[in-house]
């Protein structure tokens, strides 16, 4: 009878166990790293001191809801943060902004908006974001191998016919948000904006174009919430932060060019 009651508990037990060890704990889905992601984290670099200059800099930032900054405060999106950041590398310099960009532009949106301004040819700084909603909204990708090099071509004209005042910022990763992992396939995402974004650098670099990766920033923001905003897709002030740290000491140097 002892016998029988030990091998009863035993049993009992074992299911117990098993039926602990298998039970899946409800967690976020982490998307593989990929190619554009980085697995180091490295000190910010130093921002050179900018040349004073007689004439105010003009800073013209195109974009989609990355550069409008979508669910963040006017002074949180990125072109706000990176215009102080240089402005505090020398304050006898006098800084201007003008942001064309809308939340839900595609490359075709962002020609249009444009072409349709009267725009002067006169900008010491532009930078140019965009892509994510071509991707988003299903166009196809010859779409975008077709418009990202117009609108870099007129990003260079809007910047005195001269290319060293223009930088080409990544596409973020909108898989690593909670939107994101309730997509189907967040895996998909990142290999698709990976696809975009390589497109881009290979273009720029093949031109000696400025080229800054901050993709991986995004992609901290499963581990590190404090990278999305409260809509659980945009970048957050924080993230923005980390966008300029590695922006600025390229604006800065182009500025001194």
């Amino acid at each position: 009878m002892k016998n029988q009651i030990k091998i009863t508990i035993v049993a009992i037990l074992g299911v117990f166990i098993v039926s602990c060890s298998t039970e899946s704990p409800v967690t976020a889905t982490v998307v593989p790293p990929t190619s554009q992601q980085s697995t180091t984290d490295s000190a910010p670099e130093a921002i050179p001191m900018i040349q004073t200059r007689d004439n105010q800099i003009r800073y013209l930032a195109l974009g989609d809801s990355y550069t409008i900054g979508q669910s963040v405060c006017q002074s949180c999106r990125f072109p706000v943060q990176l215009q102080q950041s240089l402005e505090n590398t020398n304050t006898k310099n006098s800084f201007s902004l003008k942001i064309i960009a809308q939340t839900g532009w595609t490359t075709s949106d962002l020609i249009s908006a444009i072409n349709s301004q009267n725009l002067i040819s006169d900008y010491d700084l532009v930078t140019l974001l965009i892509g994510v909603n071509n991707q988003y909204q299903r166009r196809p990708f010859s779409l975008f191998e077709k418009e990202f090099p117009e609108l870099v071509n007129k990003s260079i004209a809007l910047a005195k016919g001269n290319k060293t005042n223009l930088i080409v910022v990544s596409i973020p990763d909108y898989a690593y948000t909670p939107f994101g992992q309730g997509s189907s396939s967040p895996a998909t995402i990142s290999a698709e904006i990976d696809n975009y974004n390589t497109f881009a650098k290979n273009y720029c670099e093949a031109r000696n174009i400025r080229f800054i990766n901050i993709t991986d920033i995004t992609r901290k923001g499963l581990t590190n919430k404090s990278l999305v905003t409260n809509d659980g897709l945009h970048p957050s002030e924080e993230a923005y932060r980390l966008f300029v740290e590695r922006i600025a000491p390229k604006a800065a140097a182009s500025l001194n060019k």
